[in-house]
């Protein structure tokens, strides 16, 4: 055996990776998960906390029923024993993310994940989409998670560990009518994470993105025909739609150091819709 592939075997040895999925080694942690007051970010957030993960998060304060489930999320996790921080966060706002996520670091202590989840839809054939639609849907789906990217991208490089995971869609993979803005948004969002992936790996920031196809109970979909989701379930392999905690297991494996050697990849959470 060569003196080269002998030091190879010994750095593998070194680095030996612990491939049982440990959700106890998320204890401690600090967590920011955007959108959070309902859905997949709800999911997510309560995931992380059963987990010891301690959680920030921001929700759009879109009215007195917004702010009421912003503060039932947070009853949720005080009850797992976990910190907690949370406010309302334009997300399409770098300066109104900047402070968030410095407020983060001061209240908390730190930040170890970033959960880039929120998102909204405003559906129409792309000859009749306003401007204000398109740009509402773009800034928030894409601009907001690049703003949060960015803002938490100095703390994880200096300390040389992070876990990104961005909510993105089948819907940025295969397009359907009516969505051109909700599936431009996603698809620039993977392209974001492929990008920072790259950016961020030297410094041990692994950086990937979640794909759900059609989800219970979210706010996507609540204003989707019922004759659209019948023919989801129909074309899902699975014969079902996904439920937010579906989302939600994978977003926290994807966290945690089982999936260390991971970054930059885009799985589907869709039973097979995409196959």
């Amino acid at each position: 055996m060569s003196d080269a592939v002998e030091a190879l075997l010994d750095e593998v040895t070194e680095t030996e990776a612990q491939p049982d999925f440990d959700a106890g080694r998320l204890r401690g942690q600090v967590a920011i998960v955007t959108g959070a007051s309902s859905g997949i970010g709800r999911a997510v957030a309560l995931e992380l906390a059963t987990c010891g993960t301690h959680v920030a998060f921001c929700f759009l304060d879109a009215g007195a029923q917004a702010r009421l489930d912003a503060q039932a999320v947070a009853r949720k996790l005080r009850e797992l024993e976990v910190r907690v921080y949370f406010r309302h966060c334009d997300v399409r706002d770098s300066r109104d993310v900047k402070r968030f996520v410095d407020e983060v670091q001061q209240e908390m202590g730190g930040v170890q994940i970033l959960v880039n989840n929120a998102g909204i839809g405003r559906d129409a054939a792309l000859w009749r989409l306003e401007d204000h639609e398109w740009e509402a849907v773009v800034r928030t789906n894409l601009d907001g998670a690049f703003f949060f990217t960015r803002s938490v991208a100095p703390l994880m490089r200096a300390q040389e560990y992070g876990k990104i995971v961005n909510v993105t869609s089948v819907h940025g993979v295969r397009s359907e009518f009516g969505i051109s803005n909700y599936a431009s948004s996603k698809a620039g969002l993977i392209g974001l994470t492929r990008s920072a992936a790259v950016e961020l790996g030297p410094r041990n920031v692994n950086v990937n993105a979640v794909a759900p196809g059609y989800i219970r109970t979210t706010r996507l979909t609540d204003g989707v025909p019922s004759e659209i989701l019948d023919r989801a379930r129909e074309q899902a392999v699975l014969g079902r739609l996904g439920d937010p905690q579906d989302v939600a297991g994978v977003v926290v494996f994807l966290c945690s150091e089982a999936a260390r050697h991971i970054t930059g990849a885009v799985i589907p959470v869709d039973g097979g819709y995409l196959l």
